[in-house]
């Protein structure tokens, strides 16, 4: 029998857990991304914390041309480029100057939501966790899986989901909804158009002339 593994923390709680700034901004984000709770906020930002103390660490390193510490900085930047976090030829900077966002937008839930598979962020969760996605050809059932770019071209219904079928009710709410949302953008450029009077076409008044009141 090989060694007992025994599960860690993969997340850390706030030091000060009462600021009231960070609670909202903490409320903010999930709405936003449809989290569950504020755990999967913080496995988030643990993420992005490991990024950025490798950075930090690597910085001071690389200042003396080490060979280790260089071969550690390319393999961070390719992980990032990997998830279509960082683009090439990132720096350290880039790394250090990530926000959580950057990490949220990765989200199996979030590009579900960002590729018209649902209508809303919180259905996209409800259609993974239901087995309805598939990506990479197999069934996925983690919101919180983090896509990698290679992978994200074939994020869709899975095959044996009612929602493969294109006539499916809730598809055609759904493009009905889509549809709804770009005539909405068009409406008001269109109305800021004919309403605007060219200048050749304005009255022009004259100035009254002495002894008219």
């Amino acid at each position: 029998m090989g060694d007992q593994k025994f599960q860690h923390k993969k997340y850390s709680t706030p030091r000060h857990p009462w600021e009231a700034a960070r609670i909202e901004q903490e409320r903010e984000i999930l709405e936003r991304y449809g989290l569950k709770n504020k755990r999967e906020l913080w496995k988030s930002l643990s993420i992005l914390d490991s990024f950025r103390t490798q950075a930090r660490t690597l910085e001071g390193k690389m200042r003396y041309q080490d060979e280790y510490s260089m071969q550690q900085f390319k393999n961070m930047i390719r992980r990032l480029q990997r998830f279509n976090i960082l683009n090439e030829g990132a720096t350290l900077d880039d790394v250090l100057s990530l926000k959580i966002d950057d990490i949220l937008e990765r989200r199996l839930q979030t590009l579900v939501f960002k590729m018209k598979l649902a209508a809303t962020i919180k259905q996209a969760r409800q259609l993974i966790t239901h087995g309805q996605i598939s990506l990479g050809g197999r069934r996925v059932t983690i919101p919180g899986l983090m896509v990698e770019a290679s992978l994200e071209p074939t994020l869709s219904y899975d095959a044996d989901s009612p929602l493969a079928d294109e006539l499916h009710p809730l598809r055609q709410a759904m493009l009905k909804k889509n549809k709804g949302t770009e005539e909405e953008k068009e409406t008001p450029a269109e109305a800021g158009a004919e309403e605007e009077e060219p200048e050749d076409k304005k009255e022009v008044k004259e100035p009254a002339k002495e002894g008219e009141n």
